[in-house]
């Protein structure tokens, strides 16, 4: 049970960042459907991913320049 309760822990501090920064850009762009989609589904980050990089068309270099924004903004808190 110890093996699993790791296994569970790293793909939440996977999936957590991914939802969050996809759910942030649906509200920011007005979508709902996919508001609500990326809210209630839980996909281990797998529709995040999907949701960013194909309908948001973010790329690459500003996904990363927004979660290190994201993360010394809560360092410095």
């Amino acid at each position: 049970m110890h093996v699993l309760n790791i296994i569970l822990l790293l793909l939440a501090i996977w999936a957590i960042p991914w939802k969050i920064y996809a759910v942030w850009l649906a509200v920011k762009r007005n979508q709902k459907k996919w508001f609500v989609a990326l809210l209630l589904l839980n996909t281990v980050g797998i529709l995040e991913i999907i949701y960013i990089f194909k309908v948001a068309k973010k790329p690459w270099a500003q996904v990363k320049s927004d979660f290190q924004r994201g993360w010394s903004s809560i360092r410095n808190k």
